[in-house]
């Protein structure tokens, strides 16, 4: 195949058509079901499907800002991807060649070996999102700034939406599992349940996207507590609230966004097995917002899709999120969320690494492996391997040697 002719094959027409004909030119590389794109420097469609029409309509944006969040540019990753509920054998590839990312998805066929072409498959992905920024640094400032903000907007609130159904679904299963409920009390909870899911999602669709202005500190955690507790009302876990220490003045968009990532990893927590306690906590300086969840679970990192798309979704708006999870004693999660704070370069390129990852990274600059660092550090093996994805998507680079490199430029 020639690579140089593909290439020119993909980028020779309008930005809508790239998809088709990227799916065309790499069929024979990679045969493939469907293909997506997440492109988030194109603001009027960044997420854009394409082939199967049952799976093509099924790829959502939070799937695909989840990969952004946990593959590493110039990495190609093979792995199992759940669409529709259908777990598929897929190929993610991310490139850092334009300043928020891009990925692409392509849903494999299944029993066809992959793997030989991924550096070429690479080389080709980083070309069109050259391609796809440079276009969009030619568009009207203006049009380009309301249109990305447009589409933020509708990101966010599909995935808060999803993160509401999730919840529904959490509770009307822990209603069906609880052996403390015989069949006819179960059948009626549930649908009282169902009911009154629908009719605070009504509420919460008029209520959350009023952001603005300001709450106290105390009212904004007592309505986080109240979705937290309609959430675990019927489940045999027990919750603890730490609320904050002052009542301040809280801005609106913080407390809202705060209030939705706590949840979304509630969620995930629920998900394990053995969970009897979650505890949760806020502090607000004024400044800062700092979240801490913790659960007694297994401390294994499951579901790390889940919580990369939430990872993505806290690291566009400049907040932090940090996971340990200790086997055994349970996963803690912690939030951080600064008062006006834009996610624009920082001098130092390590600014963006939060407190446990510049001890990790410090540790592989000095030669560590993710076995003798989890022992150093007491997390497990698999936090570790969290904190080292992350660690290379936001310093931009590949690879381990690099990361290290950076970190002796940085300290000298």
């Amino acid at each position: 195949m020639d690579v140089l002719a593909a290439a020119a094959q993909i980028l020779d027409g309008s930005p809508e058509e790239l998809l088709p004909r990227l799916s065309t030119a790499l069929a024979e590389l990679v045969p493939h079901r469907a293909v997506a794109q997440l492109a988030s420097q194109c603001a009027t469609t960044p997420v854009y499907t394409y082939g199967d029409p049952t799976l093509a309509r099924a790829i959502t944006g939070a799937e695909l800002a989840g990969l952004l969040g946990t593959v590493t540019a110039g990495r190609p990753w093979h792995g199992v991807v759940p669409v529709g509920g259908v777990d598929h054998p897929a190929l993610a590839i991310a490139s850092d060649r334009a300043p928020r990312g891009s990925v692409l998805l392509f849903i494999k066929v299944d029993g066809v070996e992959y793997g030989e072409h991924d550096a070429v498959l690479q080389a080709v992905w980083d070309l069109a999102t050259i391609h796809m920024y440079r276009l969009t640094q030619e568009s009207d400032p203006s049009a380009t700034a309301q249109s990305r903000a447009v589409a933020d907007a509708r990101f966010d609130v599909a995935a808060e939406l999803g993160e509401a159904h999730a919840a529904t679904l959490a509770t009307l299963l822990g209603v069906l599992r609880n052996q403390r409920i015989d069949d006819a009390a179960a059948r009626s909870t549930a649908v009282e349940v169902a009911l009154n899911s629908l009719a605070e999602l009504r509420i919460d669709t008029r209520r959350e996207r009023t952001y603005h202005g300001e709450e106290s500190a105390g009212r904004a955690f007592d309505r986080l507590a109240e979705s937290l507790r309609a959430l675990l009302r019927h489940t045999t876990v027990e919750l603890e609230l730490d609320a904050p220490g002052n009542d301040q003045m809280l801005p609106g968009d913080l407390a809202h966004t705060a209030r939705v990532a706590v949840r979304s990893i509630v969620l995930a927590m629920l998900t394990q097995d053995d969970v009897r306690r979650i505890r949760v906590g806020w502090q607000w300086d004024g400044a800062d917002l700092h979240t801490v969840i913790r659960d007694d679970g297994p401390g294994r990192l499951d579901g790390v899709l889940v919580l990369g798309q939430l990872s993505e979704r806290l690291r566009l708006r400049a907040g932090q999120l940090d996971l340990e999870a200790v086997p055994g004693w349970g996963l803690t999660a912690r939030i951080t969320l600064t008062l006006g704070a834009t996610p624009l370069p920082a001098e130092d390129p390590l600014a963006p690494l939060g407190a446990r990852e510049l001890e990790v990274l410090e540790r592989i600059a000095q030669g560590s492996r993710n076995r003798s660092i989890a022992d150093d550090l007491h997390i497990s093996e698999s936090t570790v391997k969290f904190h080292v994805a992350n660690i290379l998507t936001k310093l931009a680079v590949t690879t381990r040697t690099q990361a290290a490199a950076l970190y002796h430029a940085t300290s000298a």
